[in-house]
């Protein structure tokens, strides 16, 4: 399988989104996004051969495939099963060429913490897009461990790191609430002499102390105060696992979105995972009066999963707790989406972490809905938003809608085209790829 294909390398594919009839029937989203980086990293970690059912097949992942190849590892998919055979913790090799990363931070930041506690040197590359997100939110815990970084002074891609055998554990408290972050650290603690530490002020997605565990790391967790302290003793010896992915909540967001606000809609989206530090826009549009019911709830692989059935909803604007914004920080846009067809007003403040995502999503979200018809005032830190009262969004007639290759801002603004009464045109749906491959076809299907 060669390095995926950056999404800006090919002509931009625009496309208009079209007011549509109710969703009906049973979909199912990719699998989890997080869960598939991290279940391939740590396979690759382990001895022997760990089996992933449920993998998405975005380029994001298969971008975090190909590193981990280019390092010793063996993933290959057979049928419907994604199989890695691991090198064992210490045994990544150095790779012979840079590490495309396409659009992936998470590929990028995850990565940087595995190599850091290796001999070896890799330069990681990346599209337009990516290539202007900070790493230095990364930089900074790794550099503290040994590891070297060379390249642009802002610390953005493209990036030579130099990992150093054996590191130096550290304690670190996280100075923004980052699962990246900690999880470089925990990562690179994993092939590190001692106990390395992480202090987290604020609670973010746990996927990575999950999956750590049910690899065989010795990883612990305790709570002093305001703070989650998670520790990881080094040298680890990881098991290979079988996984089954669950679906990815940030992709079920855009249909739980769509079905609250297309008339008529009564949709069912399986298999969602619903770890309660993913969870809160779930949280945020019931309390807004969404009417989304949980069917047959279970636990898939250490994952809370549940059948989402979601219909049609008057919205009621809210204040936001910032609090919730990392159980939910990828899930805004949409929101938004969803905010600007509420009665009354909703707000949200909190959102600095949403100014340095693929792209600027307060300011791009803001103009986006500002010229689909919704009345945005733009702050600092967060949206206000005075929605339709249910009145559908004008759309976008005569113009195109910039989504500066960022996937989220491309389908929330595709929901905001089902909800309109002109449909609004993005400029470009490639970058969709890189977290949801089949999203067209799906929407497509529910709402046909």
């Amino acid at each position: 399988m060669t390095t995926p294909t950056a999404p800006h390398a090919a002509a931009p594919n625009p496309h208009r989104f079209m007011p549509s009839g109710p969703l009906k029937g049973r979909i199912r989203v990719p699998g989890d996004k997080s869960i598939s980086h991290r279940s391939i990293m740590l396979g690759a970690l382990a001895v022997g051969e760990t089996r992933v059912t449920g993998l998405l097949e975005g380029e994001d992942v298969l971008a975090t495939a190909a590193a981990m190849r280019a390092m010793g590892a063996q993933v290959r998919k057979s049928g419907e099963e994604w199989l890695v055979h691991g090198v064992g913790v210490g045994g990544l090799l150095q790779p012979q060429s840079a590490l495309d990363m396409g659009n992936s931070g998470t590929s990028t930041r995850l990565l940087m913490g595995l190599i850091a506690s290796h001999g070896i040197t890799a330069t990681f590359t990346g599209d337009a897009s990516l290539s202007q997100r900070p790493m230095g939110r990364v930089i900074e815990p790794l550099s503290q461990m040994g590891a070297q970084f060379h390249g642009s002074a802002d610390g953005t891609l493209p990036l030579v790191m130099e990992g150093i055998c054996p590191a130096v554990p550290i304690e670190y408290r996280l100075p923004v609430a980052s699962a990246q972050v900690k999880s470089a650290v925990l990562l690179a603690g994993l092939n590190t002499p001692g106990i390395t530490t992480v202090i987290e002020p604020v609670p973010t997605r746990d996927h990575s102390e999950r999956m750590l565990r049910g690899f065989g790391a010795e990883l612990d967790v305790e709570e002093a105060g305001e703070d989650r302290i998670i520790t990881v003793r080094g040298d680890a010896e990881l098991q290979p696992q079988t996984i089954e992915v669950p679906g990815d909540p940030s992709s079920a967001a855009f249909f739980v979105v769509a079905a609250l606000l297309v008339e008529g809609s009564d949709l069912v989206i399986e298999n969602v995972g619903l770890n309660p530090t993913r969870a809160g826009l779930f949280e945020v549009l019931r309390a807004m009066g969404g009417h989304i019911e949980e069917l047959d709830r279970r636990d898939v692989g250490g994952e809370p999963v549940a059948d989402l059935r979601v219909r049609h909803s008057a919205l009621t604007g809210i204040a936001i707790d910032p609090a919730l914004a990392p159980s939910m920080i990828d899930e805004f846009p949409v929101l938004f989406v969803a905010a600007s067809m509420a009665s009354g007003t909703t707000t949200t403040s909190g959102l600095d972490e949403l100014r340095v995502k693929e792209s600027d999503r307060l300011a791009v979200m803001a103009a986006a809905l500002s010229g689909a018809g919704a009345n945005i005032t733009e702050r600092e830190d967060g949206l206000v938003i005075e929605g339709t009262g249910g009145a559908l969004l004008r759309g976008t007639a005569n113009s195109r809608t910039k989504t500066h290759l960022d996937h989220r801002i491309a389908m929330s603004m595709a929901v905001a085209g089902l909800a309109s009464s002109d449909g609004v045109e993005v400029d470009d749906t490639r970058p969709i790829a890189t977290s949801f491959p089949n999203f067209m076809a799906l929407l497509d299907g529910a709402a046909s």
